[in-house]
């Protein structure tokens, strides 16, 4: 049976354990057959087969947070007219004690899917504007947490003055102080027992209050109280950045653009703007669409998107990024993709899907946090009882060192070490135009030990260019003037860098008479009086004898990977001209950065033997030619079963096969929609050198990880010894908690701050 996917946005989601809780929830109904949880980017995506969605939202409601669905059409994998899945627009209620902002609209759109498994779905038009929901907006001292840490915190303060005054009553004084915070706590814990989360950080927290007021400690209870809502608050801020550092991109894009229609320029929202639509650019304006310049010529400064330093030059038919800045002239653009679909859009999307894959690191600390709870809820038990029972130790101090160590072995740290750093990882990758679809993918990427390289369109331009003009009668002015005209009817590639290098010089280009292409040999016409032939040598050998020197220098620019074109005028050689699909200006400097880390780098390509090897020994990378798209799935598997991990890079459909065999597939930008689709990930612009920095990411990254797993359990251990020796107590154990996990979120949004 077809299942239907509805994504939600999720607000007051700010850590790993929060996501674990929903998912669990959620997972426990009828009708649900998948959950996946994003906590950077505040989704829930849930698969499901008639399941009720309201009772989806009841549930998620009453462990304390926001919800409401992203409006989004379902449709049958048999082509089925699309039907309207759930969708809703109104405020929940969510009771008290929540600790969560709810007053908040419900609009917005989801993005586009690229759906992999047996559910279909295709998303409702969307925008960057979902973004605008999102939970942390506004300043941190608005939101619920904080209101609720606020009211605690002066309630705590209170009874430490009134209890200044009435000493008998400290007790009840500070109960009172510590149930405004406890009962919202101790209300989610019971939901989440409810829901199938029975050791949760709310429930560890309830039981050690309430211990503590048992054996007396009320004060400390209501400070230990105050302390779990103040961290809860900084984790909140810490997941907020995190968002941030996506929604950034999204702010890039303006919220209005110039539309050109009826023979008159008004503003409209960019929003509006539809495929075709003309639109005009001032200088220094944001661009707010992708699209194609029509008129003018100016730079554009894409460091925004691309981070390209130097601004590129733009003139008629070039492509435009929607969120680039406009330079120094007015240009006039089509828009080419819908508002939903452009760049940004784009990335900013398929980052959120790549958050929701969890790596195989992330799920074996989960697997682990569900045993490790209780694990911890047992042996704090014993601590509490078996002291006083076998050794007749005081029951007062054991059951005190017992509470603290439920507090210490609190999982919240432990849980949020790897989704944190992959979701800081994304994300920087994503501002870098280094799309990796997800967690599994970012941990691969580590261990690759050799890239295997695609050449056309890939280490290469992937269009020819003039290389060489040599000139056996007249001048290369002359020269490249006359195969321009006769070129100047046709659009094969050789002969659009033919005229691209015409108006590269200025050349004014004369007009051809009796033009004609003859099929496998060249072109043919009259210029200037003089009947002229362009073709191949053999062709023009043929009509008028090439002598040795001649004859050398062409096989001299073919050794080199380059393919000549012979024009005759009158019968008579004038000169050549020869073209080459060029190296990318970094691509030497991307392998060599790949050879100094250690990594393997060849060139898998279907051209012919010569032409790889000019441009294998121009780049020095070892050369496979002459190969179909099966011999390079084939060699990739070869390469797997020495023993490496490899990357597989390419651009086109012929790629395809061996994207999917390798560890990882990597499409390079402007690749063809199979290979973006094929890859686990992507080069979206198109640098050789992002493959390296890709990598270097990726590894830089799980050292983060191992740094926040590190971190989050030797805190633990050090809080554990102390207070089983009596050196430590709730205060600290708490502070171990909250301290450990917003130290392991800080830890990880360093990676925030990388440059590559």
């Amino acid at each position: 049976m077809l299942a239907t996917k509805t994504r939600y946005r999720i607000e007051g989601m700010d850590c790993a354990s929060c996501a674990l809780k929903i998912e669990t929830a959620v997972r426990r109904l009828d009708g649900v057959a998948d959950v996946s949880v994003a906590v950077a980017a505040g989704t829930m995506t849930v698969t499901h087969d008639g399941a009720d969605l309201v009772l989806v939202e009841k549930r998620v409601a009453g462990l304390g947070y926001g919800i409401f669905a992203l409006p989004a059409t379902t449709k049958a994998a048999t082509g089925a007219p699309a039907a309207p899945a759930y969708a809703h627009d109104h405020a929940h209620a969510h009771g008290p004690g929540c600790g969560h902002d709810h007053d908040h609209s419900h609009e917005g759109n989801d993005h586009k899917r690229h759906d992999h498994h047996a559910a279909a779905v295709v998303a409702a038009p969307s925008s960057a504007n979902d973004h605008a929901h999102l939970a942390g907006d506004g300043p941190w001292w608005t939101s619920g947490k904080a209101r609720l840490a606020l009211v605690c915190g002066a309630a705590l303060a209170a009874a430490y003055g009134l209890g200044h005054f009435y000493p008998v009553l400290d007790p009840w004084i500070f109960i009172a102080a510590l149930s405004l915070g406890l009962i919202p706590i101790a209300r989610r814990a019971v939901m989440a027992g409810l829901a199938g989360t029975p050791f949760s950080i709310e429930t560890l927290m309830t039981i050690a209050a309430i211990g503590a007021v048992i054996i007396g400690a009320s004060e400390e209870a209501a400070a230990v109280v105050f302390l779990f809502l103040v961290g809860e608050l900084l984790e909140g801020v810490a997941a907020g950045r995190a968002r941030n550092s996506i929604r950034a991109l999204t702010a890039l894009v303006p919220k209005t653009a110039r539309l050109i229609a009826n023979g008159g320029t008004r503003e409209v929202p960019a929003e509006s703007l539809t495929i075709g639509d003309v639109i005009l650019v001032r200088p220094g304006e944001r661009i707010p669409a992708d699209g194609a310049v029509l008129e003018g010529a100016g730079s554009v400064n894409e460091a925004p998107v691309t981070g390209e330093s130097v601004p590129v030059a733009k003139q008629a038919g070039d492509a435009v990024f929607a969120g680039t800045v406009n330079g120094e002239a007015a240009l006039t653009l089509r828009a080419t993709t819908a508002p939903s679909d452009n760049t940004i859009a784009r990335v900013v999307r398929l980052v959120e899907e790549a958050q929701e894959s969890k790596a195989p690191t992330e799920r074996f600390i989960d697997r682990f946090a569900r045993w490790y709870t209780p694990l911890v809820v047992v042996v704090a038990a014993l601590v509490a009882v078996v002291p006083p029972l076998a050794f007749g130790a005081g029951w007062d101090e054991w059951i005190y060192k017992g509470l603290a160590l439920l507090l210490i072995g609190c999982p919240c740290a432990l849980v949020i070490s790897t989704p944190a750093a992959i979701a800081a990882g994304l994300a920087v990758g994503a501002r870098r135009g280094l799309l990796i679809k997800g967690g599994a993918v970012l941990e691969a990427l580590c261990t690759i030990n050799a890239v295997a390289f695609d050449k056309t369109g890939t280490l290469t331009e992937g269009k020819p260019v003039v290389t060489d003009i040599v000139t056996f009668a007249g001048d290369e002015a002359g020269l490249l003037a006359w195969a321009a005209a006769l070129e100047s009817g046709s659009t094969h590639p050789l002969a659009n860098a033919i005229l691209a290098a015409a108006e590269a010089r200025g050349l004014a280009i004369p007009p051809v008479r009796e033009a004609a292409a003859l099929g496998g040999e060249g072109v043919s016409g009259t210029v200037d009086g003089a009947v002229l032939f362009l073709g191949s040598p053999k062709a023009a050998g043929a009509r008028a004898g090439l002598d040795a020197e001649q004859e050398a220098t062409i096989r001299a620019l073919n050794a080199a990977g380059k393919t000549v074109a012979v024009l005759l005028a009158d019968g008579r050689a004038q000169g050549l001209i020869a073209l080459r699909d060029e190296p990318r200006a970094d691509a030497r400097a991307g392998l060599d950065a790949l050879k100094s880390a250690g990594i393997r780098t060849l060139m898998l390509t279907g051209d012919n033997e010569r032409t790889a090897r000019a441009i294998g020994a121009d780049l020095g990378i070892e050369v496979r030619a002459g190969l179909m798209p099966a011999d390079k799935q084939r060699i990739i598997g070869e390469l797997q079963r020495e023993g490496l991990k490899v990357a597989k890079v390419g651009d086109g459909i012929n790629d395809a096969p061996a994207l999917a065999a390798a560890n990882v597939g990597i499409a390079m930008g402007g690749g063809t929609d199979v290979a973006l689709e094929t890859a686990d990930a992507a080069v979206l612009h198109g640098r050789v050198g992002d493959v390296a920095a890709m990598i270097a990411l990726s590894q830089a990254t799980m050292r983060n990880i191992h740094q926040n797993i590190t971190l989050a359990l030797g805190l633990k251990a050090v809080f554990l010894v102390t207070t089983l020796i009596g050196l430590t107590g709730l205060w600290p154990a708490i502070l171990a908690d909250t301290g450990a996990t917003v130290l392991v979120t800080a830890n990880a949004l360093r990676l925030l701050g990388r440059k590559a």
